[in-house]
């Protein structure tokens, strides 16, 4: 029996080091992780070159549902309140609206290639609707590039929180083909079963995250227990949830939400303890569902599977994003990032294995599809994005940001030790001196540290490191910033020149000769940009204002509008690469044109 222990604790942590291991070399050659991860456990698996057997669905539902709530979790803990109030409401139309859309579209390939029921086919549609969490989350935070602040808020907060709406979808479309219902049936019990499910698992998760916020303040646990606490609580609420009727999936993004835009004792140690339990969650999850597949089952449905994808990539997604978002004044290409960035993952082949445990007889089918679309949608979509965001100018070249930042635990005061690594022409190197509240701690040259006023002036290439408090520290990025212009790349991006936010249209009509409206003479360039936008602004975000362009440079912690550049001929960057996703102004303007021959 030890003997068989050992060997079971050598399997798995070897699956797991060896993950972690083809990491270094997925990196390399820029192969999405997560991708990688379901390879390892399709390959160590049954028929595979392991020949580790994983043979029993209701185990993988359950060690999947718990590693997705870890990741939800901790996509609700660092999603911040300002990303909802720039784009909640497309990314909640999407969640849903979107959710259903796509699986109707998904269903008449299913149907037809398949020879699936008209039912059994919404099924395997509303299984591949939701995009991956995990997926999304690891691509937009770890995949090295920066996109443009709406486009990521509305894709981390949708893939967020479609997962709750596609697992309740496949649920109810479950139960009723295994009680053989249909029709009004199936109409009223999803309606009833939306209100009930999602309300109590609303609220269950801000209540939940309430309770765990002042547990963990108030309850003065030894620090390395702390992050550990916070998310065995979450854990409680998922189940609690799922025990009273509630989506418990919701719930613990909702209770993420609340717990991570609260003042938490120790917030970067609780941050960095969740990222590592997140990079093992999702790992345990992918390998799981890999072994669970077996790889000589595959090649039949192949066919089906990537017409299948084609749809779902290709023509659903697109129409769904078109749709929701068209309301909400996205551009062309913001619209055709969000369209393209829809990777199927873990979610999708977890909510395949519930046709199995609950014995339909194409049980199997919708696994093996689902498995072999999600091996496309990240292998395509998951190798391209960074490509996609270049070709569509969605990426934010970086600017500011300190290179480490470490939370300090001072009686009475909040701080953190921020290092700066100081660049040419930045407002330190300029002469600008350090605000009073930033207080010097050393500074790194040529691999000496010295005293920082021992060693004054900062020149390039030296690191400072800095105490200051988390909410100044905003400013303190300003100052050791590269400026726009260094780079041609930026300078498309930011603008030729920086403005102040309080500057007033009629001082830019003096110096460039524009043309304003009368009674925006007086509006400053931030409250015009706001106007204009008719949303919160994000990083990048442009408005026309005669032959120029104001630009979006920085924002504040709060959202106010930090800095403006202008753009003196306005640059390529939005303009649309694709002769799809037409915005509202865009099609009254070819109804006119119609109509006028």
């Amino acid at each position: 029996m030890i003997e068989s222990l050992n060997a079971a604790v050598l399997a798995v942590a070897g699956l797991v080091a060896l993950s972690i291991f083809s990491s270094l070399l997925s990196l390399r050659i820029g192969a999405p992780l997560l991708l990688v991860f379901l390879g390892v456990g399709l390959l160590a698996g049954d028929g595979g070159f392991g020949a580790l057997r994983m043979d029993d669905p209701a185990a993988a539902y359950f060690l999947a549902s718990v590693a997705l709530a870890v990741v939800l979790f901790d996509s609700g803990f660092h999603t911040r309140f300002k990303a909802f109030r720039a784009a909640a409401w497309p990314a909640l139309t999407l969640a849903s609206v979107g959710v259903l859309f796509t699986a109707g579209v998904v269903a008449v390939p299913a149907h037809f290639l398949l020879g699936l029921a008209p039912l059994e086919a919404l099924l395997l549609g509303a299984i591949l609707s939701s995009t991956d969490a995990a997926a999304v989350f690891f691509l937009l935070r770890v995949g090295g590039i920066t996109i443009r602040d709406r486009v990521r808020s509305t894709l981390e907060i949708e893939s967020g929180a479609n997962d709750p709406m596609a697992i309740f979808l496949v649920v109810v479309l479950v139960e009723t083909l295994a009680a053989g219902g249909g029709g009004l049936e199936l109409g009223l019990h999803m309606v009833s079963g939306f209100i009930i499910e999602f309300g109590i698992g609303l609220a269950v998760g801000l209540g939940g995250g309430f309770v765990l916020v002042q547990a963990v303040s108030r309850l003065g646990f030894e620090r390395g227990l702390q992050p550990l606490f916070a998310l065995t609580l979450a854990l409680v609420i998922f189940a609690l949830a799922g025990i009273l009727g509630g989506s418990g999936f919701l719930a613990v993004y909702a209770a993420g939400l609340v717990a991570g835009n609260s003042k938490l004792p120790a917030p970067e140690s609780m941050r960095r303890f969740q990222d590592g339990m997140t990079w093992l969650a999702q790992i345990g999850m992918f390998l799981t569902l890999g072994l669970l597949a077996v790889p000589a089952e595959l090649p039949p449905y192949l066919p089906a599977a990537v017409a299948v994808a084609a749809v779902l990539t290709l023509v659903a997604r697109p129409l769904a994003v078109w749709l929701c978002l068209m309301p909400f004044r996205f551009s062309r290409n913001e619209m055709t990032f969000v369209g393209w960035i829809g990777l199927r993952g873990a979610v999708s082949i977890m909510l395949s294995i519930l046709p199995m445990i609950a014995g339909l007889e194409s049980g199997r089918v919708y696994f093996i599809v689902a498995f072999l679309v999600v091996l496309m949608s990240l292998g395509m979509q998951g190798w391209t994005i960074g490509a996609v965001a270049r070709f569509l100018g969605m990426i934010v070249p970086r600017r500011i940001g300190p290179v480490e930042r470490m939370e300090l635990e001072i009686p009475g005061a909040r701080h953190e030790l921020v290092a700066y690594r100081v660049v040419p022409d930045s407002l330190v190197v300029q002469g600008h001196r350090l605000p009073r509240w930033a207080i010097p701690a050393l500074v790194l040259r040529d691999g000496t540290s010295y005293g920082f006023h021992a060693i004054r002036p900062l020149k390039p290439g030296d690191t400072a490191w800095l105490f200051a408090r988390p909410e100044k520290i905003a400013h303190l990025d300003r100052l050791f910033a590269s400026p726009a212009i260094l780079a041609e790349g930026d300078r498309q991006f930011f603008g030729d020149f920086g403005l102040a936010p309080s500057t007033r249209l009629k001082e830019l009509v003096l110096s460039y000769g524009l043309t304003v409206p009368p009674g925006d003479a007086e509006l400053t360039v931030a409250d015009y940009i706001r106007r204009e936008l008719r949303l919160n602004p994000g990083v990048g975000d442009r408005v026309p204002l005669g032959e120029v362009e104001v630009i979006v440079r920085a924002l504040f912690d709060d959202g106010a509008i930090a800095e403006v550049g202008l753009a003196v001929e306005p640059t390529p960057i939005d303009k649309p690469r694709l002769p799809v996703f037409q915005s509202r102004k865009e099609i009254k303007a070819m109804l006119r044109r119609w109509l006028g021959r």
